[in-house]
């Protein structure tokens, strides 16, 4: 079993630069900023909404069985083991080295598809913004690829400088996601202000239908909440992060919470109020203009409300790629991938050779997700397969109170592991549906296939790069 952290391990030898060379940048109000953008997605409260008046009853039970556990995960795993690499560490330290890369694995699947999925809501969020003469915009592929991948490029520069640029971007991103749920929030109070009849009710409990489109609903929806723990893989950069991570954890919760649901609730009473159907891949901005309109004021506040979604998207995807790039980086440092992966620029103390890889890992994604599928499918497609990756790390990490080495759980409290029985179900009850659509798709069995193999083949493809890669470090040893 590989040793487990020290103080001396933990601690850098100074305030400014940890044992590897990273440079500390990330405060306390970066993390909580951090921890909203990575949290909080724009597209949840649409797939939510779709529930109807379930959607708080629904909110409410994934908040009790998967955010709760996420939460407490990451408070005490962060503070037994605040080291950069974050659930990698944490899985490796657990379980040993391969179930450690295969977590490291999927997370990174998990992120590069992400990116790749938060890109392809540029177009239709910029259509919307822009209005009827750009609704051509998402489904011309040419134009889109031109445009996503000058973005991909700019990223991959941001990345290299460090997070000494990048933290300010998150918290710009950050805060213009804020502002723009506040403005969809404040909409129903703008519209009845305004004299419109509308039904309201932010807070409602009843229970969903039984059936299969819910039931994927609900999965989808329990997983919405998922990135607290991904800030942890920065924890090498972050100043004092044994306290910090875990305080970000508590006070960031409440926001996200009221975002979520008090979102949703918007989405729901506009959609209900016009029998609009939800746009899924952009439910904000298209709520936004059923709320304020195509002219005046009103105009002017949704199409702002909009930019500012387009800031989160590039700051959210900036923000994944920083654990794209330090999962390899971590990874080669416990030798578990090539060296090279975990060279450091030798000004800007980044990880270039990683940072390359994952630019052109997701250049790729995106010209598969574009080659012979709808925009809404191929969203949908990159949506669930990294869902489905995204939710076995996490299964991984609630087992790790319950059944990891003993020297961790021993720094942990006993009630703990009990908090995490709930997500370890719910993870699996989540991973088992993730392959139904919740979008009309002209064939939901070859979705589902689709789903599955992909799930199924990028394991395997870890599994065996690991594989090889194990052998040929044994026989050179």
């Amino acid at each position: 079993m590989p040793a487990l952290p020290t103080e001396a391990a933990s601690t850098p030898a100074t305030s400014e630069q940890s044992e590897h060379g990273l440079r500390r940048q990330l405060g306390l109000g970066d993390l909580i900023f951090a921890q909203v953008l990575s949290v909080v997605g724009s597209a949840w409260v649409g797939i939510a909404a779709a529930l109807g008046h379930a959607q708080t009853f629904v909110w409410l039970v994934s908040m009790a069985c998967f955010y709760l556990p996420m939460a407490v995960a990451v408070y005490y795993l962060n503070r037994a083991m605040p080291l950069e690499g974050g659930l990698y560490t944490w899985a490796r330290r657990g379980f040993g080295d391969t179930i450690g890369f295969l977590v490291a694995w999927n997370v990174w699947t998990y992120a590069l598809l992400d990116i790749a999925t938060i890109f392809s809501q540029l177009p239709s969020e910029f259509a919307f913004m822009v209005g009827r003469r750009m609704a051509w915009l998402p489904e011309n592929h040419a134009v889109v690829l031109t445009a996503l991948m000058l973005i991909v490029v700019v990223m991959a520069v941001a990345a290299l400088l460090g997070l000494g640029l990048g933290k300010w971007i998150h918290n710009l991103s950050s805060a213009a996601m804020i502002l723009a749920f506040a403005l969809l929030i404040a909409a129903p109070i703008w519209v009845k202000l305004h004299g419109v009849p509308m039904p309201y009710h932010p807070v409602e409990l009843h229970l969903p239908a039984a059936t299969a489109t819910n039931l994927a609903l609900i999965s989808q929806t329990l997983i919405a909440s998922s990135g607290l723990e991904y800030l942890a893989i920065l924890a090498g950069e972050t100043h004092h992060p044994q306290r910090n991570i875990s305080r970000s954890v508590v006070l960031a919760s409440p926001i996200i919470i009221a975002m979520f649901v008090l979102g949703t609730s918007s989405v729901l009473a506009f959609h209900e109020y016009t029998g609009t159907a939800i746009n899924f891949v952009a439910p904000i901005p298209q709520t936004l203009m059923l709320a304020f309109g195509d002219h005046g004021v009103g105009s002017l506040l949704s199409r702002l409300a909009i930019l500012l979604l387009q800031i989160r998207i590039l700051g959210a995807a900036n923000f994944m790629f920083a654990g794209v790039t330090r999962l390899p980086m971590t990874a080669g440092w416990d030798h578990l991938v090539p060296g090279w992966l975990a060279h450091l620029h030798p000004r800007f103390r980044t990880p270039s050779n990683a940072i390359l890889v994952g630019a052109f890992a997701v250049a790729g994604l995106l010209l598969l997700s574009y080659a012979g599928s709808h925009a809404s499918e191929a969203f949908a497609l990159l949506n669930n397969a990294s869902n489905a990756c995204y939710s076995l790390a996490y299964v991984a990490m609630f087992l790790i109170p319950i059944a990891g080495a003993i020297a961790i759980r021993s720094q942990i409290p006993r009630w703990v592991k009990w908090v995490m029985i709930p997500g370890v179900v719910a993870m699996v009850f989540a991973v088992c549906l993730q392959a139904y659509p919740f979008l009309d798709v002209p064939n939901p069995m070859v979705f589902a296939i689709k789903i599955v193999l992909t799930t199924l083949a990028l394991n395997a493809l870890g599994y065996g790069f690991y594989r090889i890669r194990n052998t040929r470090r044994v026989a050179v040893l």
